[in-house]
């Protein structure tokens, strides 16, 4: 882990948060030799709609059975036919 002084962290500070950001390697602020920050790399979040709930729900059971059973569904009842009178 790098180290560097305040002084020269306030005097190349952009530089710096671009290296941290480029290698993933934290930095250490100190002053007067004692660390005082610690500047680290933050994780990027995915922003796509697609899979962002991916590992956070989980399938139990069937889910391609109807939860009514067939039988009890009117559409796949037959008709009765009724023939008028002659």
């Amino acid at each position: 882990m790098k180290q560097m002084r305040a002084s020269a962290f306030k005097a190349r500070c952009l530089k710096v948060m671009n290296e941290i950001q480029a290698t993933g390697e934290p930095v250490i602020v100190t002053k007067r030799g004692k660390p005082v920050v610690k500047v680290v790399p933050i994780k990027q979040e995915n922003d796509d709609i697609f899979g962002f709930m991916a590992g956070k729900a989980k399938i139990v059971g069937d889910i391609e059975s109807p939860v009514v059973p067939l039988k009890d569904w009117k559409i796949f009842r037959t008709p009765k036919i009724t023939r008028p009178r002659k």
